[in-house]
């Protein structure tokens, strides 16, 4: 099947020839033609699988057939993300389809300029991008309303959902029209999803491609077990047997992010990182400039997990495995987009592998180990109490009066 096949506008077709976009995906296939007869859908699909072009393109179409402008300070489309990276990345591929066209995209997210998102939104926008912490303060300042927002788009819906954002969207939602086409897109869906699209969809169709917790095909799992003090010098020995590709390295805290991009770029990388800690100018630079291959390392937080789409990101670095095994499969998803190849490593400490088991169980597979044996699972355990424990209270002074040396 090809998009022409899928009804859609003949220049919306061309502007997706033009970029070299040709077939749809299975998700696209089964959720377009839905979306076009304005039916709300509930989509279920891996990171990776064309989701923004699912609810994207049926929404453009719909606004190049009836040719309205939007009102100053309204929004014909809104779609909201959970991160400032996701939102960037949908607005960059709405301003792709729409190319050429008359419709406007705006984008808002927090780290960027209030006043330029207020000035853009005066001229009104036919498809908005928001994030829904800033897209409220800009409805709290009356530089929005959304009374004419006629299609709502929540992708990443269970992100938005671990990132605490279900009170703002219970603020949002009864600000648009009771008869909107809302669109609700994830990559797992937990029961909390489920609640929350029993309020926000009527009669949704439900598409699902793969069962939640799947890694996209052709990507290539492999776990080195080894002790927390290797895990550097075994990283930068993998990194270096792949010096020319793009490589992606997972963190667990933003400051053990910006400690190993430092530690990598001592070493002769060409690496930069992003985390909660950096401006948004800084990580729009970041990913910029790993995009062009400027830099070829990018070493991130979770907060990337599901921002960046860069086809050619070729391998996936668990340097610390995530705390939800779910967060593993939004990690690995960064690399083999788009139908390409790609490895996702993981380095296991010993006292990470609960959260390795936790890995393979969702997954319902066993990962190749490539370097070092299995931690015993009871010593393993034993780890991750001390890990835990209540420090002692080095403080209590001994007979004599004496405090213990710190």
């Amino acid at each position: 099947m090809d998009f022409d096949m899928l009804g859609l506008q003949p220049r919306l077709v061309k502007a997706l020839i033009d970029q070299g976009i040709t077939n749809p995906t299975p998700i696209q296939t089964q959720a377009i033609p839905h979306a076009m007869n304005g039916r709300d859908v509930l989509g279920i699909a891996q990171t990776g699988t064309g989701k923004t072009a699912a609810f994207g393109l049926p929404m453009i179409h719909a606004l190049m057939t009836r040719g309205i402008a939007p009102a100053p300070q309204t929004a014909a489309g809104l779609v909201l993300a959970p991160t400032r990276e996701l939102a960037n990345q949908i607005a960059e591929a709405m301003r792709t389809f729409t190319k050429g066209s008359h419709l406007k995209v705006a984008v808002v997210v927090g780290g960027a300029s209030m006043g330029k998102q207020i000035e853009a939104l005066r001229r009104g926008a036919d498809l908005l991008i928001a994030t829904p912490g800033r897209l409220i303060d800009l409805i709290e300042r009356r530089a929005v309303r959304l009374n004419e927002t006629n299609f709502l788009v929540l992708d990443e819906a269970d992100q938005m959902l671990d990132m605490g954002f279900i009170h703002a969207l219970r603020r949002i939602a009864p600000l648009l029209p009771a008869d909107r086409q809302t669109m609700m897109f994830s990559a797992t869906m937990p029961k909390l999803m489920a609640e929350l699209a029993g309020k926000f969809l009527t009669d949704p169709v439900r598409v699902e491609v793969t069962r939640p917790g799947i890694a996209a095909n052709g990507i290539e799992q492999s776990v080195h077990f080894v002790p927390k003090a290797g895990k550097t010098d075994l990283l930068i020995q993998l990194l270096g047997a792949h010096r020319g590709d793009l490589s992606l390295v997972f963190a667990r805290t933003k400051h053990g992010a910006e400690r190993l991009m430092k530690t990598l770029v001592s070493a002769g990388f060409d690496a930069v990182s992003i985390h909660g800690n950096k401006s948004q100018g800084q990580r729009d630079r970041a990913i910029r400039d790993f995009k062009a291959g400027k830099l070829n390392i990018l070493v991130a937080t979770d907060v990337a997990a599901r921002g960046i789409d860069i086809p050619d990101v070729r391998h996936v670095y668990n340097y610390e495995l995530p705390n939800v095994a779910e967060n593993y499969v939004h990690r690995i998803g960064r690399t083999a987009r788009a139908g390409a190849s790609g490895q996702a490593i993981a380095l296991c400490a010993e006292d990470e592998f609960g959260e390795f088991q936790a890995i393979e169980k969702l997954l319902k597979t066993r990962i190749a180990v490539v370097g070092g044996r299995p931690w015993a699972a009871e010593h393993a355990k034993d780890q991750t109490r001390a890990k835990t424990a209540r420090p002692r209270n080095r403080s209590r002074k001994p007979r004599g009066g004496v405090k213990y040396a710190a």
